[in-house]
């Protein structure tokens, strides 16, 4: 009778490949991470490294999300809320929201912060123009959406 409590590893378990790919692993995302910052850098944003505090920052991954589903020139996801302003505008209340109070949100571990800008920004899931700009962060302060 076959023993149930033995885990069988097929194919067998090679450590030292397996060691070289999590070198390989952690040197491409260093590198990732060095392109990222590269790329935000690029953008003329003055105190720019405010979006990238250990208790408030924004991934790459995060911002594509938001800029595919909620900045007006990409036409995907229409019936979602979108932001009329240039990007680098855009950007800008987004590194101003940091120092903002941030609310939890009940029933998540999400935590939110509203601004209220002086004129308007965009338009809200009723396609009323809107001059509010909500982020909503991780208990870690990454940020995951704004609207």
């Amino acid at each position: 009778m076959e023993n149930t409590t033995h885990l069988h590893n097929f194919p067998p378990f090679n450590q030292a490949e397996w060691i070289r790919l999590i070198f390989l692993l952690s040197d491409t995302q260093q590198w990732m991470n060095q392109m990222i910052l590269n790329a935000f850098f690029q953008v003329p944003l003055k105190d720019g490294k405010k979006l990238f505090r250990k208790s408030y920052y924004i991934t790459v991954t995060a911002l594509a999300h938001i800029l595919e589903r909620h900045y007006f020139t990409i036409p995907r996801h229409p019936a979602a809320s979108k932001f009329t302003v240039p990007l680098i505008e855009l950007l800008s209340y987004l590194r101003d929201a940091s120092t903002e109070p941030a609310s939890p949100i009940p029933g998540t571990l999400q935590f939110k912060r509203t601004l209220a800008m002086d004129k308007t920004i965009g338009i809200d899931l009723d396609h009323v123009p809107t001059c509010l700009l909500t982020i909503l962060t991780d208990a870690g302060g990454g940020i995951k959406s704004f609207l």
